[in-house]
């Protein structure tokens, strides 16, 4: 998010990040562990609740399209499953992707206006009630949808890939399903990152700046950093996407045995 928002330099000023490790550095050095951890509090409340509702829209948007139970679907069919996913984890994800960039961004501008999420949540609401909560709903429906879609489809066309011949998709080995689903976030967040600078820029400006919503970002950006700004924090992104979605598909995985194993029939 700091790569995200970082103002442009001016003319014969080199830039508050050089890149992700430049900025790792200084949140460390100037801030300590904790600034690397900034903002945590908002995500941490709402993952379990998000991720349960993410993959119940995926299996939704699965059996909506299937006509028998056993019914295989195809590629595009379960892109289109998985943006459904998207669209339900929208609700869940604005808010605290919205508190997150705030918190993430104060420690930067050297001003304290938030002690934290809940004081962060309560000042929006006081200021601009449920609208400035969710500022940046429709940037993060345009983010979550289509990199959702992503994410299912190449998961399940990884785990296809992956599976030796003649063996079930269900047997697929631990190691084989976190390079996968580790996999299937980098494709995730390929198609993710554009729309979420502009989310980022947005959600993080201040009440008026952008009138015209996504568009003025879009224009802005383009008209004085060039398309390359739409993949700032590229690399701090991927970092993060394949150990934490190769965990978060394990972790799945492991959960829906275990359930299918104390509850066979549910």
């Amino acid at each position: 998010v700091r790569l995200q928002t970082q103002p442009k330099p001016q003319p014969g000023q080199p830039p508050l990040y050089s890149g992700t490790f430049d900025c790792f550095r200084k949140t460390l050095v100037g801030e300590g562990v904790r600034g690397l951890y900034r903002g945590m509090a908002a995500p941490i409340i709402g993952v379990t609740p998000m991720f349960a509702v993410c993959f119940f829209g995926f299996g939704l948007g699965k059996r909506l399209q299937q006509r028998k139970p056993d019914d295989v679907l195809t590629y595009p069919q379960l892109f289109a499953a998985g943006m459904l996913s998207g669209v339900f984890t929208t609700v869940i994800m604005a808010p605290g992707e919205r508190i997150k960039c705030l918190l993430q961004i104060q420690a930067a501008t050297g001003e304290t206006k938030y002690s934290g999420s809940l004081d962060c949540a309560k000042q929006l609401y006081r200021e601009a009630g449920i609208r400035g909560v969710y500022k940046g709903t429709v940037l993060t429906l345009m983010r979550d949808v289509p990199a959702s879609g992503m994410y299912f489809m190449t998961y399940e066309w990884l785990k296809n890939i992956l599976t030796p011949e003649g063996q079930s998709v269900s047997d697929l080995s631990a190691p084989r399903i976190l390079f996968a689903g580790g996999l299937a976030g980098i494709f995730n967040w390929a198609v993710a990152i554009p729309p979420d600078v502009l989310k980022s820029r947005f959600q993080t400006a201040p009440p008026g700046k952008y009138p015209n919503g996504f568009r003025d970002v879009l224009r802005e950006l383009i008209r004085e950093e060039g398309v390359a700004s739409l993949y700032k924090g590229f690399t701090a992104v991927m970092i993060r996407a394949f150990p934490a979605n190769a965990a978060c598909f394990l972790g799945f995985e492991v959960a829906m045995k275990f359930l299918n194993w104390i509850a066979p029939g549910l």
